[in-house]
């Protein structure tokens, strides 16, 4: 897919991934380093938590997200975030096939830097059933061909 400008975006385009298979090893991998509680590092010890057995991290849920959204939604110049909103309404298990379904909400130009836009997205992560695993409202930026995005 080529790099998305602002030229090239509306209101309502959607964009689909690719899936990315959440194993026990992945979860526990990213738990021992970023989120090292029990029911995300320990299968055995997980089943007596909240979350009744393994469950991945939210913060692993959502660098998924990040690594779909920037193979289905290809950003010229990166995909730079300026905050949102983030849920997660149900948890992440192994075997999980994650997907993001993303779709843009709004277009905001910028008033004071012409050739500039904030991009406010929809992104559904779901599974393989399409159980929403997190929801993410991101507000991205957006520049027109031939602007320089350090100007």
């Amino acid at each position: 897919m080529s790099q998305l400008y602002l030229d090239d975006l509306s209101v309502g385009d959607t964009f689909e991934s690719s899936e990315y298979e959440m194993t026990e090893d992945r979860i526990t991998a990213f738990a021992r380093d970023y989120d090292p509680q029990v029911f995300h590092t320990d299968p055995e010890a997980a089943q007596e938590t909240f979350f009744g057995g393994l469950a991945a991290s939210g913060w692993h849920t959502a660098a998924v997200t990040m690594r779909l959204m920037v193979e289905s939604v290809p950003f010229a110049n990166g995909t730079i975030g300026a905050g949102g909103d983030l849920r997660w309404p149900e948890p992440t298990r192994p075997g999980d096939r994650l997907r993001l379904l993303t779709w843009i909400e709004e277009i905001i130009p910028n008033r004071s830097k012409p050739g500039r836009a904030r991009i406010v997205v929809q992104c559904r992560t779901l599974n393989q059933h399409d159980a929403l695993k997190q929801e993410f409202r991101p507000n991205l930026m957006a520049w027109k061909r031939g602007v320089d995005p350090q100007a």
